[in-house]
């Protein structure tokens, strides 16, 4: 079940059987010479939506631009500030309070936001806390969950990419959004053939290390059929972690 694609009676009557709703959440940055700018979004999107399709589950639009400062050397890369983000996530949150939604679950897609994603919780925990006795607002709980942390999903990257999977514009991030879009897929020489590692800070910085926006990674291994088979697993593992969130 979609918000944008329901109706207020529908959402309402949701209410009754469940206070838990996921959120989608990742970024618009370069994903390498063939990974597509809207990677980091399009895995949570496109899995919560696998999910919702399958299970009673209100899945929210997706929060597509995140903390990607250190991409802003590579065109098409969009960021937010984490202090915006935190800002945006805070309010997002109380909007889904205010209509009862106790349960709010960020289904993310971008490594790069989990820092800022937990200090909007713990700005929005902190309103609780400080609260006058006798405050009527009741406690939401929120929940920051990786698409690929789910341990069969986690297994499957390894077994089938091992140490060419990387950490950014890795395989089967791309290999998700080929699934999803293959009208869109694009092919790329890539030199050398598993990209560097190494620490960075700024656009610069990173673009100086990384020329071709990979890391540690070769992406060229990703096909569509294994993007459908980490869809399967992680929307499994959505379901069934959701289910026991929204029951805790």
């Amino acid at each position: 079940m979609q918000l944008h694609t329901s109706s207020w009676p529908e959402v309402e009557a949701y209410l009754t059987r469940s206070k838990g709703i996921v959120i989608p959440i990742g970024s618009t940055e370069q994903h390498g010479p063939n990974g597509l700018i809207g990677t980091d979004a399009i895995c949570p999107e496109v899995i919560a939506a696998h999910a919702g399709a399958q299970s009673d589950m209100l899945v929210a639009p997706t929060f597509n631009v995140g903390c990607a400062q250190h991409h802003m050397a590579f065109p098409g890369s969009m960021t937010l500030r984490p202090s915006t983000m935190i800002a945006v996530i805070y309010d997002w949150v109380l909007s889904l309070g205010r209509h009862g939604f106790d349960r709010i679950y960020f289904f993310n897609g971008h490594g790069g936001n989990i820092s800022t994603i937990q200090a909007a919780f713990a700005e929005i925990y902190a309103d609780r806390s400080l609260a006058r006795d006798g405050s009527n607002r009741g406690p939401v709980k929120c929940k920051l969950a990786n698409w690929w942390d789910y341990k069969p999903v986690y297994k499957y990257c390894m077994d089938t990419y091992g140490k060419s999977h990387g950490a950014h514009a890795t395989p089967s991030e791309v290999a998700v959004t080929q699934y999803a879009y293959p009208d869109a897929i694009k092919t790329a020489e890539m030199t050398p053939k598993i990209a560097p590692s190494a620490r960075y800070t700024d656009a610069e910085d990173y673009r100086e290390k990384f020329p071709d926006g990979r890391i540690g990674s070769d992406p060229s291994l990703a096909n569509p059929t294994d993007g459908k088979k980490l869809v399967e697993l992680s929307s499994k593992g959505l379901i069934e972690d959701f289910a026991a969130f929204v029951a805790s």
